[in-house]
């Protein structure tokens, strides 16, 4: 018998990470945890050189990281005050008029200048008023090109939505 053991038992014996009870130390790795080896099926980069056609790898993180991803097409990233609406598909802010209001106002009441009242372009809405819309010419031409371009802006340089 040993003089610092009295009472006969064998220490067990000393394995990297433990402390001297037998318990791996806080934040030693734990045999049958952690991440999966990228040898292992199912785990890692595709097998065979197969490509994975732009969707992530199972157990990777999302680009840009956290809820929603950052930059996905479609999704805002957070809420922007300068662009209550979303943003179109070239990254130009929408504003909060429709096209398809302001085409309608300017074929039927566009004599007038009402559908270049509407969104903002009080100059324009002056002088088709003034001019009773070039005679019916310029508020009939005004309103399909309102309807059918796809970057017309309102006074803040914002797209029209619709």
């Amino acid at each position: 018998m040993s003089d610092s053991n009295p009472y006969g038992q064998q220490p067990p014996p000393e394995q990297p990470g433990a402390n001297p009870y037998g318990y791996p130390q806080q934040g030693a790795p734990q045999p049958g945890y952690g991440a999966p080896q990228s040898g292992q099926p199912g785990y890692g980069a595709p097998q065979g050189g197969q490509p994975n056609y732009g969707y992530p790898y199972p157990g990777s993180a999302p680009a840009g990281g956290g809820y929603p991803p950052q930059g996905a097409p479609g999704m805002p990233a957070a809420y922007d005050p300068n662009a209550p609406y979303g943003y179109d598909p070239y990254g130009r802010p929408y504003s909060d008029k429709s096209k398809i209001v302001a085409g309608v106002l300017q074929l039927f009441l566009g004599s007038f200048g009402v559908g270049r009242f509407y969104i903002g372009n009080v100059g324009l809405g002056l002088a088709q008023l003034f001019t009773c819309g070039g005679l019916g010419i310029w508020a009939l031409i005004d309103g399909i090109i309102l309807l059918c371009s796809s970057n017309t802006t309102d006074a803040n340089g914002r797209v029209l939505r619709g």
